[in-house]
């Protein structure tokens, strides 16, 4: 039997391709798409671009207000895929308190991330923090949704995403 999904979270670390691949996703399945990072306070995001990580306390917040926006679209009947890094088990999980929601990982080995943190400019996040999002990601389990690796293109890995999603009898 498909279960029918109301949002997608594409979590990962800074550089995995969150928005890129959350747009081409959004776009492929004619879903809103929301950026985590729109949800940043001006502090926090002083903070990053100064290169310091935020703390949990700091990020609860945030994840408040992304959790109430993905409530709102499901109030709606609407449906969005969301790219919010979501490190951590307990991030998750506040996100996933609103139902109707899968996880989606975008995984990428440290070099393929350090190079496109690297070669990307205009964005807030200090490169300097990458490795401590790497320290502090909490690999989600099967349980919580699938891993995609982000080594091939956008498209690729979107086309990947929606088979693995569907073969869970996921229905997007």
């Amino acid at each position: 039997m498909m279960s029918r999904v109301r949002f997608v979270v594409l979590m990962g670390v800074a550089g995995a391709g969150k928005t890129t691949i959350g747009r081409l996703l959004a776009e492929t399945i004619s879903w809103r798409f929301l950026d985590g990072d729109d949800f940043h306070s001006p502090d926090a995001i002083e903070k990053m671009r100064q290169g310091t990580g935020l703390t949990d306390a700091e990020r609860a917040p945030w994840l408040d207000r992304v959790g109430a926006a993905l409530a709102e679209i499901v109030r709606n009947g609407e449906n969005a895929v969301v790219a919010c890094s979501a490190l951590k088990g307990a991030h998750r999980q506040k996100l996933l308190a609103v139902a109707g929601g899968v996880v989606a990982f975008l995984k990428g080995d440290r070099a393929l991330i350090y190079n496109r943190i690297n070669a990307r400019s205009g964005h807030f996040f200090s490169p300097v923090l990458i490795e401590e999002q790497f320290a502090l990601l909490e690999e989600p389990d099967g349980d919580e949704g699938v891993t995609v690796d982000v080594a091939a293109s956008p498209p690729e890995v979107v086309e990947t995403l929606i088979k693995m999603l569907s073969r869970r009898g996921l229905c997007l």
